[in-house]
Parts: structure tokens; sequence; C-alpha cells
């Protein structure tokens, strides 16, 4: 029994030295994988290839994104920019028509007082103007003098008389009341005058009431 155990232990023990000194084979199928790692870039490698390639495109789209941007924000600026100026420039041209026109009202109330006058000077008699009666002269000549002084203060605020008799008829400045040919007159032109007008600058205050003369 002892023998047989002896002789079972060294073909044991003979075997695993015999395993110990035997090469060690490589796998013919681990040694392509390793190969094929080895020549092809790694997936990481891959995907920044794949970014480095799409770059361009991303940037070129973004560059547009931008510039419409710009482009846009330059439109709104110049609109900005032109609506200030034409806020700009209405309120200048309303400030200069309130310096121009803000006695307009003013003015109406004053041309009856100018009519008034005119028609005071008128009924006097011219006849009746003498040294013999000092009391009317006295009061036509004051009469005269108030008038002349009203036209002055209504010239210096820029308020004119219309009294446009032979002049074209002017829709803007004048008002017709009748039509009627006169001999030796253009057709179109004021032959009567029946109540002055008044402008404030370039604006009628009241149109001058006439007689225009109609054609044959």
């Amino acid at each position: 029994m002892a023998a047989r155990g002896v002789r079972l232990f060294r073909q044991s023990f003979g075997a695993v030295l015999r395993s110990a000194q035997t090469p060690v084979r490589t796998c013919p199928r681990l040694m392509c994988t390793a190969t094929k790692e080895q020549n092809n870039p790694t997936q990481d490698e891959d995907k920044s290839k794949n970014q480095t390639e799409e770059s361009p495109d991303q940037a070129a789209t973004e560059k547009a994104k931008l510039e419409d941007q710009i482009k846009d924000l330059t439109d709104k600026y110049k609109r900005a920019l032109a609506d200030t100026e034409n806020l700009r420039q209405r309120s200048k041209k309303l400030v200069d028509e309130a310096k121009l026109y803000g006695i307009q009202g003013f003015c109406k109330d004053l041309l009856e007082v100018a009519d008034i006058l005119e028609k005071a000077t008128e009924s006097v008699p011219k006849a009746e103007i003498k040294a013999e009666n000092p009391h009317l002269k006295n009061l036509y000549e004051g009469l005269i003098m108030t008038e002349v002084q009203m036209q002055k203060v209504l010239k210096k605020h820029g308020v004119v008389k219309l009294n446009p008799v032979g002049d074209k008829f002017n829709p803007y400045e004048h008002e017709a009341l009748f039509h009627s040919p006169v001999e030796g007159k253009e057709p179109g032109t004021v032959a009567l005058v029946t109540k002055v007008g008044y402008k404030l600058h370039e604006r009628t205050l009241r149109p001058a009431l006439v007689g225009v003369v109609k054609g044959p």
C-alpha cells in the first residue's frame, strides 16, 4: 500500500512539473482583436473627429444668426432715431406755430374794433370837417389817429389787412359774394370789397368779402 501511494504521488508531481515547464500558447483570436484595436481609433476619438468635422457648419450657423440679430437691432435703432427726429420736428413746428399763432383768438377780437373805427371815420362827412366846426374836426382826427395806431399794432404782431381790389381772386384769402361782368375789368379779378380781410402771418384770420368780375 505504501509503495502504491508513493508511486501515485510521483506521477502527480511529475505532471505538475511538466505543465509548469510548458510555454503558454497565445490565442490567435485575442491577437487579432488587439491588432484591430491598435489600427482603428477608439470611439472617443471618432466622436471628437465628428465634432471637429461638424464645427465649421455650426460656426457658420451661429455667425448667420448673429448677423441677423445685428441687422435686426440696427434696423430697430435706425427706426427709433427716425421716430425721434420726426417727433422733434413736430414738436418744434408746434412750438413755432404756438409762438406765431398763439394770439390768433385775441387778434380776431381786435378785428371788430378795427372795423368799428373804420366805419366811424367813413361815416363822417368830409364836407363838414372844417375849421368852423372844430369839435367834429378834432373828433375825426382822433379817430383817424386811433385807427392808424391800431393798424400799426396789428402789423407789429403779424396781422396784415387784405384789401384786394383789382387783385386776382384767391379762394384762400377772399370770399366771393357775387359775380358780375364789369366793363374794362379782367374776368376773375376782384371788382369790389365790401369788407376787408386780415391775415396773421401766412394764415387767414378773416377772408375779405368781395365781388368778382364775371366773364362775358
